[in-house]
């Protein structure tokens, strides 16, 4: 008897068998090949069994010459399934249609929500997101991981010093907390006015408080700048003084810049794949194709796949391979100064108060030496130049 398996694919059917030559005909098959299983009697003349579709035309020729008679009780197996199937296409088709849709629909960004920022930072954010293809309507395995939005939006709308982003099923959650300059806290205890560093006074602005120095006055770190007691010695107030010294102070950095450099860098091409992963196994849907990249970084992105709330054994894999090529870059003399100039800029900056300013530079020393510029720049910088000093009873 044939497997199983192979009567189900290929069909089967159950015959009943009459007459009275019954044993002939079983027999006369067997010689023909013709494989039968499941034989059944019924009686002294009739009997039952099972014979694959494609011996069906086998059983007439042998039914007459031993005066039988067959008939077809029951069909089963692949082809007459699919006979059904076919007569009930419409309703399979709608089915389909119908889970693609409710898929499809699944997976589709309809929502973002945007908490924590004022109109005019949620209008910067949202523009940024339209840049970055993220919108109502978009696949949602089209669109860069969590992580990676996060990121963007930090570094492309200034406004913001941190954004959550979070997705609930298909709405996109941003939680926003924008920059602010720090409240000055209102100064209650009597206090002084006093330099934190030397400097040359450039500008004073008083609110309250005796200012005891000019402008032009060279003062050092701890010398007094505005006093917080009024009046005689024997009629004294005591206040809180606050306001702005402006001073001119000085600092010196030193750079280095390598004349030739290589580092490696992305130059455009790219080439992305979309795969089907079920069970850690992917079928590729898009992007078929060796990599012809011969040096390449690879990003992979797995989005799952839903149906309505619930999260299918199923996602989608984005990989992005990105082409990088080895660069030389090499500066000229004027470049190099130029570049560590800018260099030594930006790190002054970073050790600067935010409301400083860079008044002038100077080039202190300048060599270049083992295919280095090294540069040595002293700047001038205008800053507030006090920190309160509490009044101590006595004083």
């Amino acid at each position: 008897m044939k497997n199983q398996w192979i009567h189900i694919f290929s069909g089967t059917v159950k015959v009943k068998l009459t007459g009275k030559g019954i044993e002939r005909f079983l027999n006369q098959l067997t010689r023909n090949g013709v494989s039968i299983w499941n034989v059944k009697k019924h009686g002294s003349e009739a009997v039952t069994f099972y014979v694959d579709l494609q011996d069906v035309n086998k059983l007439r020729i042998p039914a007459r010459e031993n005066h039988c008679k067959i008939r077809f009780l029951e069909r089963a197996g692949g082809p007459f399934f699919l006979k059904k199937l076919w007569t009930n296409s419409g309703f399979l088709a709608g089915a389909v249609l119908f889970f693609a849709l409710i898929l499809l629909l699944s997976n589709m960004v309809w929502g973002i929500e945007i908490n924590g920022a004022s109109p005019a930072t949620e209008h910067q954010i949202r523009k940024q997101l339209d840049k970055m293809g993220i919108g109502v309507g978009k696949m949602q395995f089209s669109i860069d991981s969590v992580e990676s939005i996060q990121k963007e939006l930090t570094d492309q709308v200034g406004a913001l010093t941190w954004i959550g982003v979070e997705l609930k099923g298909t709405t996109y959650h941003f939680q926003a907390v924008e920059k602010s300059e720090p409240e000055k806290v209102e100064a209650n205890s009597p206090r002084h006015l006093v330099a934190k560093k030397k400097a040359a006074i450039v500008k004073i602005f008083v609110e309250k408080g005796d200012p005891v120095v000019e402008v032009n006055e060279l003062v050092k770190p701890g010398q007094l700048l505005v006093s917080g007691v009024y009046g005689s010695e024997k009629k004294q107030k005591l206040v809180a003084a606050t306001g702005e010294i402006l001073g001119e102070t000085w600092y010196s950095t030193e750079v280095e810049l390598p004349l030739k450099s290589t580092f490696q860098v992305f130059n455009g091409n790219e080439k992305r794949t979309y795969s089907l992963k079920i069970a850690g196994k992917s079928i590729v849907l898009w992007g078929f194709g060796k990599t012809e990249f011969k040096e390449y970084e690879t990003e992979v992105f797995e989005q799952p796949v839903k149906f309505f709330k619930w999260e299918l054994p199923v996602k989608i894999e984005k990989t992005t391979i990105r082409e990088r090529e080895q660069a030389t870059r090499i500066y000229t003399r004027e470049e190099a100064i130029n570049s560590a100039k800018e260099l030594a800029r930006s790190d002054i900056k970073n050790n600067l108060p935010e409301n400083a300013i860079i008044k002038g530079e100077k080039i202190l020393h300048q060599s270049i030496e083992n295919g280095k510029v090294r540069l040595i720049i002293h700047f001038t910088i205008i800053e507030d130049i006090a920190e309160g000093q509490p009044i101590i009873q006595g004083d």
